[in-house]
């Protein structure tokens, strides 16, 4: 008993500074954000841009009498693909090109440590998106919340963990230029195929097949269902979301390269 006693406290102790370790690496993580300028802008100002240049257009499906009910959960998918597969995935690589990652190596911080900061990071990166997102929504085009709030963000969430799963996949794995390429050529296929602006139903049918099996139109339909009027819970897409995050977090977690 007396052996049990003392491991105890020693358990909580290790949790505890782990939590600490991880808490420092997120405000590392996000002051490093803040000073790279082409992060920001691909993060907060292109998703916004693509809102009001597509709703201009008149080109999308309207839902319940409007555009703006069809784009913005496309355009909330694209700002959580652009934050964490792109903005995170690239800004990695080069951490591990420069070597920064190797000196994090030898600190005490696990990977599975430096993966939950990096990836809770973009949680909170996000919170500005989606506020920046349906603040420009509400004013300019009257867009008004419905559905189903905590179905939302267990979207977002689940979104969130496979996007920046997979751009950290790429960064621990793949060389810099390597990760460049692949990160922008896989955030430009999932824009055109993944639902959020031109709608499946558009797109051949063998291709359209395809893309329902994708994260990306997952992520889409899961949000276009959950922030609609009397909408279903999106269930398929949702389990389909969390088997992406699963897969995807274990292989960032087993691939992952400090140099």
């Amino acid at each position: 008993m007396a052996t049990n006693t003392l491991e105890y406290p020693n358990e909580h102790s290790q949790a505890a500074s782990l939590g600490r370790q991880i808490l420092t690496q997120i405000q590392c993580e996000l002051l490093l954000t803040m000073r790279r300028g082409e992060n920001v802008l691909v993060t907060l100002v292109v998703p916004v841009l693509l809102l009001i240049f597509f709703t201009s257009l008149n080109v999308v499906p309207s839902v319940n009498g409007s555009a703006i009910n069809f784009l913005l959960p496309g355009i909330l998918a694209v700002a959580i693909m652009a934050a964490g597969m792109v903005n995170l995935g690239i800004a990695t690589a080069y951490e591990r090109y420069y070597g920064v990652l190797k000196r994090l190596g030898s600190s005490p911080l696990s990977r599975s440590g430096l993966i939950m900061a990096k990836v809770i990071s973009i949680l909170i990166l996000e919170t500005i998106q989606v506020l920046l997102l349906v603040g420009v929504a509400i004013i300019l085009y009257g867009w008004k919340p419905v559905g189903s709030p905590l179905l939302v963000l267990l979207t977002i969430v689940l979104g969130t963990v496979t996007f920046a799963s997979l751009g950290l996949a790429m960064a621990g794995a793949l060389r810099a230029e390597m990760t460049l390429a692949g990160a922008n050529a896989l955030f430009l296929l999932f824009l055109l195929i993944g639902g959020g602006i031109l709608p499946l139903s558009h797109l051949p049918v063998p291709l359209a097949m395809v893309s329902q099996w994708l994260p990306a139109a997952a992520l889409t339909q899961a949000l276009q269902a959950t922030m609609s009027r009397g909408g279903s819970v999106p269930l398929m897409q949702l389990i389909e979301l969390a088997v992406w995050a699963i897969v995807i977090l274990c292989v960032a977690m087993r691939t992952f390269k400090w140099e």
